[in-house]
C-alpha cells in the first residue's frame, strides 16, 4: 500500500499547491472554526509527506477540506476503515444498556442471499442455508460484523409455535453447525439451556431435547402447549447445529390470533 504522506503529497503536487499555500489555508480553516488545533505548519506538513508523521484528526480536517477528499476514505489510508466500527464494537461487551450510534455509510457492503429457492414455505421451518441459491453484496454497514458463510441460517415457520415465547413463529435463527454435541447439562434457566435444530425424515424441527442411549426427546417450550416428540436417534434424526442467535418482532396478538382459530 503506498505511503498515505505521499499520497497526500501526490494530491497536493496535482492541485499545484505549495506548502505556504496549505499553510494559508490552513489559518483561514482554523480562524473560521476558532481552534489553531486545524492549522497546518510548514514543516509539520513536511513531516506528515515525508517522514510518515500521522496528522492529528484536526491536521487530517484541515488537509481533506483544502484537498477536496472525503475524509473516512483518507483514514483509510491510514488503516481506519470506519466500516468495520459495529464489527469492531461486537467484540467488546459492555454491562450497561445503550444506545448504538452507528450510521449506515454508502460504501460499506456485506454478503447476503440474493435469491432465494422460489418453492420455499413460510409456513413450515426451514433450513435457509439450503435454499439460497445466489449469494451477492449490499450496502448495510451495520450487519458488518456477521460472518454470514461461517453459520447456517434458518426460518422459523408461520406455524411453528414449539418454541414460543423464546422464540416465535416467523423468526429467523442462525446456527453454529460445528455445535453438534447434545449438552445434557451446565444450564440454570431456560435462557442457558441449548436450543438446537434439527432435520428429521419429514421436516425441519427447533427445540430443547433430551437423548437416552438412541431415543431422542423433542422438547418444545411448556408455554406453547405443544407435545413433546420422541426420534429414534440418529435413525430418524439428525442434529443440524446449536441455535447460538435469533431475529424476531415481538407480536403477543399472533399468539391469540391462533388460540382463537383452534377453537
Amino acid at each position: 500500500m503506498d505511503d498515505p504522506g505521499q499520497r497526500l503529497k501526490r494530491v497536493r503536487e496535482r492541485l499545484n499547491l505549495r506548502y505556504r499555500d496549505v499553510e494559508d489555508a490552513s489559518l483561514r480553516i482554523a480562524e473560521r472554526r476558532k481552534s489553531d488545533e486545524f492549522i497546518v505548519a510548514l514543516s509539520r506538513l513536511s513531516d506528515i509527506e515525508n517522514k510518515g508523521t500521522v496528522p492529528s484528526i484536526y491536521r487530517l480536517y484541515s488537509l481533506c477540506a483544502i484537498y477536496r477528499l472525503d475524509l473516512l476514505e483518507v483514514l483509510q489510508w491510514y488503516g481506519v476503515d470506519s466500516s468495520h466500527l459495529p464489527a469492531d464494537a461486537s467484540t467488546v461487551e459492555v454491562d450497561r444498556t445503550h444506545t448504538i450510534g452507528f450510521q449506515p455509510a454508502d460504501h460499506a457492503e456485506v454478503q447476503v442471499p440474493l435469491r432465494l429457492d422460489p418453492g420455499i414455505n413460510i409456513d413450515k421451518t426451514t433450513y435457509l442455508s439450503r435454499m439460497i441459491q445466489r449469494w451477492g453484496r449490499l450496502p448495510l454497514m451495520l450487519l458488518n460484523g456477521l460472518d454470514i458463510r461461517a453459520h447456517r441460517y434458518a426460518y422459523i415457520g408461520n406455524d411453528d409455535w414449539s418454541m414460543y415465547p423464546l422464540i416465535q413463529p416467523g423468526s429467523l435463527v442462525q446456527i453454529d453447525d460445528t455445535k453438534r454435541r447434545i449438552v445434557m447439562t451446565g444450564w440454570t434457566n431456560e435462557f442457558e439451556r441449548p436450543i438446537y435444530f434439527f432435520e428429521t425424515r419429514e421436516a425441519f424441527a427447533c427445540g430443547w431435547c433430551h437423548l437416552e442411549d438412541n431415543r431422542l426427546v423433542l422438547q418444545p417450550h411448556p408455554a406453547s402447549m405443544c407435545s413433546p416428540r420422541i426420534f429414534k436417534y440418529p435413525e430418524e434424526i439428525d442434529v443440524i447445529g446449536q441455535v447460538v442467535g435469533v431475529a424476531m418482532r415481538f407480536d403477543p396478538s399472533r399468539r391469540r390470533q391462533s388460540a382463537l382459530r383452534e377453537l
